[in-house]
């Protein structure tokens, strides 16, 4: 059984979805009804940039989204379609848009807004990121757990085991990344963030966005759904709603969603939108698992093949 997996902020890159928008009106649609929704214009901030514009995570987060909901309608009406979903942090919403738990043109104003009040909490709250590499998950979450006494620090991705992201003040993080280094992480990277996401830095966001998301209409999902939050697959729209609902201030258990996943049955998994990052991780996550990734129109031709061999590849 395969699974799409849907990534997060970060994954952006000047250019995305173009060449779909070029061969496919499917795409072409996708793009022409978010500018109409948005009332700006992302396909061009996505295809031309300028990568400034296109990092500020008002933008970055709608371009994402839109990019892979473009490459996911066009694989569904080449009857290419998922048996579970997960997306990682901004991602699942995505997943949410294929799993039918609400609308493309429902998410658009929701992601927007998320990203919008994500930066205004960063600028209020000034905060940093960093990824944690080849040290223990357990021991990461000792060290936060150390300076989180005096200081605003938390663990904000379980990634792979090889890799663990950690939010919080800029003192906070950089800390935690000299004790990281001294109990043997192989490298400590900074991450390019407008704020410490994932994060009690994240409040004010959480609590205007926790409003909007009480208004908005959630269905059962058609398909299962690992939330970030909880890691566990799950159909009903009052765990997914509340999921959502903390997702910005916890932490990402992308590790327990796949091994869930592959617990429950998924053999493949097919990374859904710009870049490859998910599909690295989950090869640390489950070696066992094919995986493959969806930004462009050859990608899509490959994955038909893989499905049309399906007996032989696991798709």
């Amino acid at each position: 059984m395969k699974a799409f997996v849907f990534p997060g902020q970060g994954s952006q890159h000047v250019g995305m979805g173009k060449s779909l928008y070029d061969e496919f009106h499917e795409a072409r649609e996708v793009y022409d009804k978010a500018n109409e929704i948005l009332g700006i214009d992302i396909k061009s901030i996505s295809f031309q940039g300028p990568e400034n514009i296109l990092t500020e995570s008002k933008n970055a987060q709608v371009a994402i989204l839109i990019h892979s909901i473009a490459a996911y309608t066009i694989m569904r009406k080449e009857g290419i379609m998922p048996f579970m979903v997960a997306g990682h942090s901004l991602g699942e919403y995505a997943a949410l848009v294929a799993a039918e738990v609400f609308s493309f043109e429902d998410a658009l104003p929701i992601v927007r807004l998320r990203g919008e009040l994500m930066s205004k909490a960063g600028e209020n709250n000034p905060g940093t990121m960093a990824a944690i590499i080849d040290l223990d998950p357990e021991d990461v979450a000792q060290i936060v757990e150390e300076i989180a006494v005096n200081q605003v620090i938390s663990v904000a991705n379980y990634n792979a085991p090889t890799q663990t992201v950690i939010s919080g003040e800029l003192s906070a993080v950089a800390e935690a990344s000299d004790l990281a280094t001294k109990k043997g992480a192989k490298r400590v990277i900074s991450l390019n963030v407008s704020g410490a996401f994932h994060s009690s830095l994240m409040d004010e966001a959480f609590d205007e966005f926790k409003k909007v998301l009480s208004e908005a209409s959630f269905k059962e999902s058609t398909i299962p759904v690992a939330p970030n939050v909880t890691g566990e697959l799950t159909t009903s729209p009052t765990v997914i709603k509340d999921s959502l609902e903390r997702q910005i201030t916890s932490p990402v258990k992308w590790v327990a969603s796949i091994k869930n996943m592959v617990k429950a049955g998924t053999t493949a998994f097919v990374e859904v939108g710009p870049g490859k990052v998910l599909t690295g991780l989950i090869r640390r996550i489950d070696s066992q698992s094919k995986v493959f990734n969806v930004q462009e129109p050859s990608d899509i031709e490959r994955l038909k093949e893989a499905c049309a061999k399906s007996v032989e590849t696991g798709f």
